[in-house]
Formats: C-alpha cells, sequence, structure tokens
C-alpha cells in the first residue's frame, strides 16, 4: 500500500467492480482527465498492484459446473515432492486454485469438472499417477454463496 494515494485506491476498487471500463470512463469516476488516470494505471501495473485483466466465466454454462476443494498429503515433507507437485499442478486446466497450506494438508485446491465421472477420471488418472501423492480428501461444493476475487482494500477516506 506504500506509496498509493486514494486516486489509486479509488482506481483499483473500481477496476475490481469492472475493469471493462474505458480510460475515460475511470477517469470520470474518480475525478481526473483521462491522461493522468492512464499514467497512474501503467504505474499500477508496472508495480505489480494490477497483475491482469480477466474475464470471469458461468462456469456452468461453459460446461464445468461441479467445483471440488480437494487437500492433498504429500508422501513425504521434502522440497523435491513439493516442486514435482506444484509443476505439476500448474499444467492442469481443471486445477484454477492451489494453496500450500498448513495443518494435516500439505495443499489445498480448487478443481472445476464437467461431472462425477470427469472427477472420478482425474483423481484416478492425474492426481493419483502422481508419485509425488500421499492422500487426497475431496469436498464437493453443493452451492456457491460468495464467490469473488475482489483484494480487500481500505476505505478511501482512511488514505491520506
Amino acid at each position: 500500500m506504500q506509496g498509493l494515494d486514494a486516486i489509486d485506491i479509488l482506481i483499483l476498487k473500481t477496476l475490481q467492480e469492472d475493469a471493462k471500463l474505458t480510460t475515460k470512463e475511470l477517469a470520470q469516476i474518480v475525478g481526473l482527465s483521462a491522461s493522468p488516470v492512464f499514467e497512474r494505471l501503467k504505474r499500477l501495473e508496472r508495480r505489480g498492484y494490477i497483475r491482469k485483466y480477466v474475464a470471469v466465466l458461468d462456469a456452468n454454462k461453459v460446461g464445468n459446473g461441479i467445483i471440488v476443494m480437494c487437500n492433498i498429503r504429500l508422501k513425504q515433507h521434502g522440497q523435491d515432492y513439493a516442486d514435482q507437485f506444484m509443476d505439476a499442478i500448474m499444467q492442469l486446466e481443471e486445477v484454477t486454485e492451489c494453496y500450500n497450506t498448513s495443518g494435516e494438508y500439505d495443499f489445498l485446491i480448487k478443481i472445476y469438472v464437467r461431472d462425477m465421472q470427469h472427477y472420478q477420471d482425474f483423481v484416478l488418472h492425474t492426481l493419483g499417477r502422481m508419485e509425488c501423492v500421499g492422500s487426497l480428501h475431496s469436498v464437493f461444493v453443493i452451492g456457491e454463496v460468495k464467490c469473488t476475487n475482489a483484494v480487500p482494500l481500505p476505505p478511501v477516506e482512511q488514505i491520506p
């Protein structure tokens, strides 16, 4: 947050709600002309505050309506197994999120699949064939209550 002012925070908040806004539309919202807003956007991108712009799809409409949260325990705790697992996960399109976690399991992955057969095939022929995986525990999402990619930001009035 260091080096960000109230306008930067407002730009980030606004883009999290609608990244499709034009620079001109964004400028109207934050109360500046388009040129300084464009420069601020480029600075926020260069500094890594804005990693990328994406379209959020409806998983059901594109045929991948089953969400599975899967806890993974590696066979052994070691850098080789962890690296092997992380490298493999990066290549799997079904896995949309992966977190290295503390506690009983080593990783938590979020998986989108078409149906139960797709998940069974994924477990048996993909996760099950990874030498580094010791065990897994699957939790099937029954209903989505909240799903957002928005990162909490401080209220604009708190920024000097």
